[in-house]
Order: C-alpha cells, then sequence, then structure tokens
C-alpha cells in the first residue's frame, strides 16, 4: 500500500481553508500547507489552525513564490518526510473531497502512475477560464503526441513521488499557473503512467483566485513554446513508446 500525504498551496486563501481542513482531516491523513507569503491575517489564521489539526504541519515561503512554487515546496517536504505519494489539494474549495477515496483506490492500483481529476463543471465556471484551458489541452495533445492528458490543468492530483521528486530536482518547472500542465507534459516525456477520474469542480461565488490574465498567459504561451520544441527533440522517443504501448512490443 501507498503512504500517502496531502499537500495544499495557499496564499491568502482563508475563507473557507478550515472547512476544507474539517473535511481532510476524516481521512487521517498528515496534511502539508505551504504558505506562500501571505498576509499577515492569514498567516494569524494559519498558525491557529495548525494548532487545531493534529495532522497538519505548516510551512511558510518568506517571498511569493507562487502556487507551483508552493506545490514543489509541499512535494519535496512530503517525500524528504518518506511518503511515497501526496495528493494536492487546492485551499479555495473548488474541489470535490470525497473523491479522495477513489483517488487513494486508483493509486494504490496503479501506483506508478499519477492520479489526476478531469473536472466537470457547472455554470460557476467563467467561460473564459473554460475556453484557455482547453486551448492548453490541444497545446499538451501536441506536445505529447498523445491525448493520454485528458486535463492538464486540475490541480486535484496524486503525485507518485519518486518520479515526481526527481523531475523537480532535475528541471527548473515553472513555479506560477505555469505549472501544472508543464509537470504533467514532462512526467509523459518520462513514460510515467495517468489515470484520470471525472470529478465535480465548482468555482465558489466571490471565490479568490490569483490568475492573473496579462502575465498568467504570457508565462503559459512561453511554456507551450517550450515544451513545442521540445517535443521535436523527443518526437523519436514519443513515438516508440506510443508504438510499443499500442502492439505491446
Amino acid at each position: 500500500m501507498n503512504n500517502f500525504c496531502i499537500v495544499i498551496p495557499n496564499f491568502n486563501h482563508v475563507s473557507v481553508i478550515d472547512e476544507v481542513l474539517a473535511t481532510l482531516t476524516e481521512y487521517t491523513l498528515p496534511i502539508i500547507m505551504v504558505d506562500d507569503a501571505s498576509s499577515v491575517q492569514a498567516k494569524s489564521l494559519f498558525a491557529t489552525l495548525e494548532k487545531k489539526y493534529a495532522h497538519l504541519t505548516l510551512i511558510s515561503h518568506e517571498q511569493n513564490e507562487g502556487k507551483g512554487g508552493a506545490v514543489q515546496t509541499g512535494l519535496r517536504c512530503a517525500y524528504g518526510q518518506g511518503y511515497s505519494h501526496a495528493i494536492q489539494v487546492d485551499a479555495d474549495g473548488q474541489h470535490n473531497l470525497s473523491d479522495i477515496k477513489k483517488l487513494i483506490e486508483l493509486s494504490n492500483t496503479h501506483p506508478q502512475a499519477l492520479i489526476s481529476c478531469c473536472p466537470m463543471y457547472d455554470e460557476s465556471v467563467p467561460k473564459h477560464r473554460y475556453l484557455a484551458r482547453y486551448l492548453t489541452h490541444v497545446w499538451v495533445w501536441i506536445e505529447t503526441l498523445s491525448f493520454k492528458i485528458v486535463d492538464s490543468m486540475c490541480g486535484f492530483r496524486v503525485y507518485p513521488l519518486n518520479v515526481t521528486n526527481k523531475l523537480i530536482s532535475e528541471v527548473n518547472l515553472g513555479k506560477r499557473m505555469d505549472f501544472d500542465p508543464e509537470i504533467l507534459v514532462r512526467l509523459y516525456w518520462r513514460n510515467v503512467p495517468f489515470v484520470f477520474l471525472p470529478s465535480q469542480v465548482i468555482y465558489p461565488e466571490n471565490g479568490l483566485s490569483h490568475f492573473q490574465p496579462l502575465q498568467d498567459n504570457v508565462r503559459i504561451s512561453w511554456l507551450h513554446t517550450r515544451l513545442f520544441f521540445g517535443m521535436l527533440l523527443r518526437s523519436p522517443v514519443l513515438l516508440w513508446h506510443k508504438y510499443k504501448r499500442r502492439y505491446g512490443r
């Protein structure tokens, strides 16, 4: 059986984090929350929550590194503490946390795989965000020469920490909104298998979003430019692995 923990990146998400943690404690899993240089008021709440929840460990960045930087800090910490798998959960209450049981079951069945939720949206999703996500998915399919990565943006995932930590230590990954698609593409390039679980996602009314339309779209565009040329260099290997998976040779 895998040895799981939960990793939560958090930058000033205070409105529902107590509820998120209360729900997560039902799974009796260790929780690592990375405070990405939040405000003084947020830090005060986080310190109170660390005392309230026995399974919670709080790590703080002195400077804001972005969601991807916070996730990487949490994954490195989890690996250093001996966990085999880390479940990434966002702090804003978007995820259906009841699906954690299914994620764990899938991960135990496929211990070498990255297990990710594939969002099912309701009317609360902003239309521009939905269209932008689909455009990123198309680029990811090009960069992997495959449709295996069904969704590349959802931050509700189970990481196999051995191969993930190796990637983080060897490659300078994006630290903001470019992190989520990049790590999936690069893990696919390393022949990591993927399993996807459909999961309901809700954008809470008046929810806090740190997506910066100009800066993050520029980062993501530059990311896909780099990954596209990386795909060209790796295309013979990618095509060979695709052939072996299809024909079992």
